[in-house]
């Protein structure tokens, strides 16, 4: 029942993030999550929506309790002294201005790391440094079902908020890997196959998907949201590798299985309209005959798309089925979608929105 209420209540990482900029200048919020699931990226979205505060990284897993404070040896006229300590500069807490603070993969860091940490956490102190009022302190680690060595002791568990961020569907993936312009077959890929994005505690057998990380069989790589954005890399450069090397990458990256169903899915792209046939010649150029292609196209021209042409690719996309054009018209009006002022203000496409808002929301499944 336990594990049944934290599943329930696990959090997007937009619910984190928001949690952790509410409270998180009063409460250490150790944020809990699944491998290569954008734990890490918390630290830019907090930065980039609080645009006064200073970003701090602290790293657990390559500091000893020599790399937190060293000593600072004080003289004083009469010939007495004292010791006081410095502290590590990525810590932040000497700025004396509000700043951001990560403290990474608390959970693998040296026993005597995480009680260190302990003070900071709680009291917002280190040494005889105060955190300005106005800072947020917020630390990370892996589920510890994941078995990659995370440990934190009750007495540590005690002293913060334990929170569990769910891993993102392959939807909400795809909205953030549009606006970072990842490649389009990828983005496709990952549309027609929700499973790569399942969490390991709900497969009972390794074998019913050998695409994810599993803690009961050992796979040398796998597929993570991470791993996918690394894909893209390879992906994008592929006119200028063969097949055999792309999929070895492929392969290197998120395993044999993904690595092989990716590179079938690839194939798709020869379907795909070239962009200059779709500006110069919207209402002649190639409409691709699968679904999968048509995705593709969708994906990437949201992407893609830039003022000079918006009116070309609509004059293109009413030539698609209903639901590939639904499928655009939902990724403009995400709320993060980047170039959605740029399109809702087109005059055309608002002619095609109050021609089919029965379309807005079929691609919300």
């Amino acid at each position: 029942m336990t594990n049944q209420a934290i599943s329930m209540y696990a959090l997007t990482i937009d619910q984190t993030v928001n949690a952790i900029k509410v409270g998180g200048n009063e409460r250490t919020v150790l944020v809990q999550g699944h491998m290569g699931t954008g734990k890490s990226s918390i630290l830019s979205t907090l930065a980039s929506e609080l645009p006064t505060h200073t970003a701090c990284y602290f790293d657990c897993t390559t500091k000893d309790l020599g790399d937190i404070t060293i000593p600072n040896i004080a003289k004083l006229d009469d010939g007495t002294g004292f010791v006081s300590y410095l502290t590590n500069e990525e810590l932040g807490v000497h700025l004396n201005k509000p700043i951001i603070l990560m403290i990474d993969e608390y959970g693998k860091s040296n026993p005597s790391v995480k009680n260190a940490m302990l003070r900071l956490m709680l009291e917002r102190k280190i040494g005889n440094y105060t955190l300005h009022k106005d800072s947020i302190v917020f630390a990370t680690t892996n589920l510890g079902a994941e078995g990659v060595g995370d440990l934190i002791p009750p007495h540590a568990r005690n002293r913060i908020v334990m929170s569990v961020m769910k891993k993102p569907t392959n939807m909400e993936w795809i909205s953030w890997a549009i606006n970072k312009e990842l490649d389009s077959a990828l983005l496709g890929w990952c549309k027609d196959n929700p499973h790569l994005f399942y969490s390991f505690e709900d497969v009972k057998n390794p074998d019913d998907n050998p695409y994810i990380y599993h803690p009961k069989q050992q796979r040398a790589s796998f597929v993570t949201p991470r791993s996918l954005e690394a894909c893209s890399i390879w992906l994008e450069q592929r006119d200028k590798l063969d097949d055999t090397t792309l999929t070895s990458m492929l392969m290197g990256t998120i395993g044999e299985r993904g690595a092989m169903d990716l590179m079938a899915f690839v194939k798709l792209s020869d379907q795909l309209p070239s962009f200059e046939s779709i500006k110069k010649d919207p209402k002649n150029a190639k409409v691709p005959t699968s679904a999968s292609a048509v995705c593709m196209v969708v994906y990437r021209t949201l992407a893609t798309l830039d003022k000079d042409w918006v009116d070309a690719w609509l004059d293109y996309m009413v030539r698609l089925d209903k639901e590939a054009q639904g499928m655009f018209a939902n990724g403009v009006r995400d709320p993060k979608y980047a170039k959605q002022s740029m399109v809702m203000t087109n005059k055309k496409f608002t002619k095609w929105a109050m021609d089919n808002q029965h379309l807005f929301a079929s691609d919300k499944k």
